[in-house]
């Protein structure tokens, strides 16, 4: 019988490292046991992915503490050191806080030294204290997680950076500005619930090459618009806890909503509408490109004195986006009788009618979703809106999570007035995937 030829041991070096870099690295450094040709290849690895909860090589750490030893990062240090090439992805998460976070400087400065870095993760569980970031030249991917950032003095910017995300970061004014002024090449941004060091974070975004913005606010800017930034596509708006009768926040969020007119996609949440509901709103404002358009529901702080308010709001929002097709709407999960009672309140206080003059809903809405945990007949009314108004809606989808109210939903629905003749409803379910088909024309 014919030896077996040893086929992977003569693939091409590019070949091998790519198979080792979608292995675990401790799986990655076993392979040095195959042969003479494998012994030291997992050191030309491009990509780490660490976490403390292991030692360095993907094991159980044997020495759990409530914090994380600096012998731990030191030998993260050792196997930094001992890969030969440039590493184009760097991806490390705290769980426990830092004992020392001079070492952790110590790698970033490693990483600078050896060049070609394209992409760094830091995930912090707890706040690790002030990380100055070195001057990565190649950096295309910055994802920063739960930590203080201060950037180095002389900072001339991460000049090809494309993706910047930061999640619970606390940055100066001056340093966030900075950051973004000098990042040209910028293509998507995500600042989700950043804090100010000192004062209030204030952003006017002049981006060339900016496509996608998800912005989300705990209450830690005083501003954030977008100046000038023509290729922006998406756009995502949220509020996290936020005083919605702050005048400040209002016009804050008009100011930002009103700047993101180039967009083609947007979603809100109903914090942003509540907002929106304290101002006065402009009348010839219009985002002439927008054809999605998504936002959500929290029914917790919804009150009969803000009802007809927040759906003027709504309404202006949607006469606003004149090629507007196709819209999605998610309801929280109603489980509670004060929250069903709340979703009542608001669906009680709006007149449900025809309304004339929306371009989109004469002309090119055809398609709306509205996601729910259970069927509520309360919910029926934002149904009605879209039947009765969208004049060429041709799929309405109803999600929902459990179906059990279902025939009594179906039976309100049905008596509900149609205006597109080619309207047809689909239920499914989000977890079975399951359709149910109506014909609300039958």
């Amino acid at each position: 019988m014919a030896a077996e030829v040893d086929r992977i041991s003569f693939l091409p070096l590019e070949i091998k490292i790519e198979i080792l870099s979608r292995l675990r690295i401790n799986h990655a450094v076993r392979t040095s046991a195959l042969a003479r040709s494998w012994r030291h290849l997992w050191t030309h690895l491009p990509c780490l992915d660490l976490s403390s909860d292991q030692d360095p090589l993907g094991n159980p750490r044997n020495d759990p503490t409530d914090t994380v030893p600096s012998s731990w990062i030191q030998r993260v240090h050792r196997l930094v050191s001992s890969l030969r090439g440039p590493l184009r992805v760097f991806q490390l998460f705290f769980s426990e806080p830092l004992d020392d976070q001079s070492v952790l400087r110590s790698i970033l400065d490693l990483l600078l030294q050896k060049g070609g870095l394209q992409t760094l993760n830091l995930y912090f569980r707890n706040d690790p204290g002030k990380i100055h970031l070195p001057l990565f030249l190649s950096l295309k991917v910055l994802r920063l997680i739960g930590c203080h950032v201060a950037l180095p003095i002389g900072f001339r910017g991460f000049l090809r950076l494309e993706t910047l995300e930061l999640y619970g970061v606390k940055i100066s004014n001056d340093d966030l500005n900075l950051l973004l002024r000098t990042s040209n090449n910028l293509t998507s941004l995500v600042i989700s619930n950043c804090g100010a060091l000192e004062n209030p974070l204030s952003v006017n975004l002049s981006l060339p090459l900016l496509r996608q913005l998800e912005f989300e606010n705990e209450g830690f800017f005083e501003n954030l618009s977008v100046v000038s930034s023509p290729c922006l596509e998406h756009a995502v708006i949220r509020l996290i806890d936020a005083d919605c009768s702050s005048q400040n926040l209002a016009w804050m969020m008009l100011r930002l909503v009103t700047s993101v007119a180039m967009v083609s996609s947007l979603k809100l949440d109903f914090d942003v509408l509540k907002c929106l509901s304290h101002v006065a709103l402009p009348f010839n404002f219009t985002i002439p490109r927008l054809r999605f358009l998504m936002f959500s529901l929290d029914v917790d702080t919804i009150d009969n004195t803000m009802a007809r308010s927040v759906y003027d709001a709504f309404l202006w929002l949607l006469r606003s986006m004149p090629i507007l097709e196709e819209l999605e709407i998610e309801l929280d999960s109603i489980e509670y009788h004060d929250q069903a009672d709340r979703l009542a309140i608001l669906m009680k206080e709006l007149p449900i009618e025809r309304h004339d003059g929306f371009a989109c809903l004469e002309r090119t809405v055809t398609s709306v979703t509205i996601n729910m945990s259970s069927f509520d007949v309360t919910s029926i009314a934002w149904i009605q809106f879209f039947l009765l108004n969208a004049k060429g809606l041709e799929l309405l989808k109803i999600g929902y999570f459990h179906g059990d109210d279902m025939p009594s939903f179906i039976e309100e629905l049905q008596k509900v007035e149609v205006t597109s003749s080619d309207a047809k409803v689909i239920f499914f379910n989000r977890f079975t995937h399951q359709i149910t088909n109506l014909c609300m024309n039958d």
